[in-house]
Formats: structure tokens, C-alpha cells, sequence
């Protein structure tokens, strides 16, 4: 820190700092080492698979924190745990309690009969007001169909922050919508010099969330918590570089837990290697997500269906005689086959129609999208029984 300009004998004076202040580097970091070593001396203990996350156990009672800068959320099986972390954190911190999960980081959480639905409506109203757009007109799919964008077609935005904030905008909105997974990333390409083609591309996809405003994940209230996984690639998708794209999500209990829509780093020479791709960074989420789900106390996941639509990727997955086609490939691809003969994973082939990973890898048609959305889980209104609201 330095001494504010002004002041009489600045060097005989010091500043002393008693606490971290929002604004300085080392604040964020300071504070989350506080915040660590408090949790850690009550016992809890880091996972190494979210570093925002702590756990304490004792017997068969679970205690967890989920840390997000000074956001903390808490749940449990025991409620006299909980409240125990609750009043020593008060003690250290001066915390609030705000109660039941309601409304974080720009989630809101309402409970039903039958699940908790996550949805994202607040800040959904928030990007329609600022976008200063005519949305009237209807839009059933996130883009057009068969839309190509291309890096140097159309003319150049003047202005290209507008376009940039909403892509940035919409990208937080896919937290609770897969279904736009696809088109972000495929807009989000087009950030540095983005052009007229790109700008109504966006368009359509703002008119597409306007239509589908309430839209949220479903977390089914289940007792088969079995954990299951689609991978999906469309192969030289990128018109200008030809590179392939990957689309995987993760279902736990039937509802969605994580996924992804992402351009491949390296031009694929065939679909059966684009698609092996695709199964590789599917396996890579399935590790994790295994792992971390033991730490929760939640075991007997193995091995993890993994569904894919392209059989010859499911034989060079298990049969390593495919040296021919895949000497080639890096070993970090090779991933996958090291899963299956482990045990971690049990590879399947389903039909490309049954491809929950399919969009994230194109647009599909609004009937077959429906279709899709609905096997993930994705409720387009808010329930009649929905109970709670926005917290403060």
C-alpha cells in the first residue's frame, strides 16, 4: 500500500493493514486461506477434486461446504453439524444466514414434489432489457438450421463491444441451459472481429431465449443415483478450419450434471477419430466426476455407461488391433481405453436419434430438440407447486 498523497512526513508513517480489502491482489487470496484454515481447524477437509469444497464426516453424518469467495452454501445429514459450523463461522466472520437455498451467484433453486429446479429467469429478464433488441419474433432452436458461420463473412461491426457482452452474457446463462451450450461456443468464436453474419446469428438466439425465458434443469428427486455419460462429435463442423466439434453431459440420478460443447484443437481425418476424441474428454469428466462423488460418500458408480453413436469408435475404445487407424492419434486420446480396461467405464452404442450428447455438437430440428431437452430433464415452466422464491 502506499501513503495517500497529501499527507505530512509520509515516510514516518505506515499503513497497517488488520484485514484484506476487495480491490487488492492478495485479497481474494488471503481471505480464502482464512477461510481455509478456519474450516480446516473444525475438522472439514479439502476435497482434491474441487478445491472449493469441504467435507467433514463422522460415521455415517456428512457435513458440506461449498465455498465461492465469501459465498458459502451448507448441507448436510445432520442439522446439529450445521449449525455448529454455522456459529463459528459467526464467531470468526460475522456471517448472515440467509436461510433455505434460494437465489446464489444468479441461480435461482425451487423446490417441488419431485426435484429442485435450477433456472437462471432473474437473470434471463436482465439480458433481454439490456440487449435493446426487437425480439418479437419467434425463434424454436438456438440457431438456424444448417447455419455456417464463417470468420470473414459479412461486413465488420462498429461497434463490437454490444457483441462481445452478450456472447459474455449468454455464456453465464448456459450454467442452466445445455441447450445453448452449443450455439455460445460457436458464436464465442467470433469475439475478436466479430461481423454482420455473426451479429444476426446472435440475434436469433437472443429471440430463442426470449421464448424460452423459463427454462431450467430439473434435479430429479431419485433414488437410482447412477451415474451415466453421452459423447457426441460432428465431424469437420468448422467451415474455415475443418476442425471437429465435441459434445459430452454427465447424468447423475437422470439429471444433468455437467457438460460441454467445444471445437476439437486438432483436424480429425475421420469421423471414427473425431468421435474418439469426443470419448476421450467424456472419460477425462467421468473420472472426475466419480471421484468426486466418492468423496461426498456416494460409492458403487462403476462402471459408468458411457453412449456413443459411432461403432467403430466403441471397437477402437476396447481393441487395441486398430494400430492402423490410430497411430496417429496422441496418447492422451488413448485415455478412454485405459478407463474401459480398468473398469471404470463400460462403453454402448444407442442410436444417434437416443444421442442426448447431439446438441451439443449441431442444431437439431425443434421437434427432435424438444424431444432431446425433455429426456434431459429440461423444464420449459416453471412448475404450478414450485415452492420459495429469491432470497436476499
Amino acid at each position: 500500500m502506499r501513503v495517500p498523497e497529501g499527507m505530512a512526513n509520509p515516510h514516518k508513517l505506515v499503513c497497517k493493514l488488520t484485514k484484506s480489502l476487495y480491490g487488492l491482489k492478495q485479497a481474494s487470496r488471503q481471505w480464502h486461506d482464512k477461510l481455509s484454515h478456519s474450516l480446516l481447524a473444525q475438522g472439514f477437509v479439502k476435497s482434491h477434486y474441487d478445491h472449493s469444497l469441504f467435507i467433514k464426516k463422522h460415521h455415517e453424518d456428512i457435513c458440506i461446504a461449498a465455498v465461492y469467495v465469501d459465498d458459502i452454501l451448507v448441507t448436510g445429514n445432520n442439522l446439529a453439524e450445521m449449525e455448529a459450523l454455522k456459529v463459528n463461522l459467526h464467531h470468526e466472520f460475522s456471517i448472515k444466514d440467509l436461510g433455505q437455498l434460494h437465489y446464489f451467484l444468479g441461480l435461482e433453486v425451487g423446490y417441488t414434489d419431485s426435484g429442485i429446479l435450477l433456472s437462471q429467469g432473474k437473470f434471463t429478464k436482465e439480458l433481454l432489457s439490456f440487449c435493446k433488441f426487437d425480439l418479437s419474433k419467434k425463434a424454436s432452436t438456438p440457431l438456424p438450421i444448417n447455419l455456417k458461420l464463417h470468420a470473414d463473412l459479412g461486413d465488420l461491426l462498429d461497434d463490437p463491444s454490444t457483441y462481445r457482452s452478450l456472447v459474455g452474457k449468454l455464456n453465464f446463462l448456459t450454467t442452466s441451459r445445455p441447450d445453448l451450450a452449443y450455439a455460445v461456443q460457436n458464436l464465442s468464436q467470433f469475439m475478436q472481429n466479430p461481423r454482420t453474419s455473426h451479429h444476426d446469428a446472435l440475434l436469433h438466439t437472443l429471440r430463442y431465449v426470449a421464448c424460452t425465458a423459463s427454462q431450467g434443469i430439473m434435479l430429479k428427486a431419485s433414488d437410482n443415483l447412477c451415474l451415466q455419460a453421452f459423447s457426441d462429435s460432428d465431424w469437420a463442423a468448422c467451415p474455415d478450419s475443418r476442425q471437429s466439434i465435441t459434445g459430452y453431459i454427465l447424468l447423475f440420478g437422470g439429471s444433468p450434471i455437467t457438460w460441454k460443447s467445444k471445437k476439437q484443437s486438432i483436424v480429425s481425418k475421420s469421423s471414427s477419430e473425431a468421435e474418439y476424441r469426443a470419448m476421450a474428454a467424456a472419460a477425462s469428466e467421468v473420472t472426475w466426476a466419480v471421484r468426486l462423488l466418492e468423496d461426498l460418500g456416494i460409492t458403487n458408480l462403476k462402471p459408468v455407461t458411457l453412449h456413443c453413436d459411432n461403432q467403430s469408435t466403441l471397437h477402437i475404445a476396447k481393441n487395441p488391433v486398430f494400430h492402423e487407424r490410430t497411430k496417429h492419434i496422441k496418447i492422451d486420446c488413448h485415455f478412454t481405453r485405459e478407463k474401459v480396461l480398468e473398469g471404470l467405464i463400460h462403453r454402448t452404442y444407442l442410436p444417434t436419434q437416443k444421442q442426448l450428447a447431439d446438441i451439443f455438437t449441431k442444431i437439431l430440428p425443434s421437434k427432435q430438440l424438444n424431444v432431446l431437452l425433455h429426456k434431459l430433464g429440461m423444464s420449459t415452466t416453471i412448475p404450478s407447486n414450485l415452492r420459495g422464491g429469491i432470497g436476499a
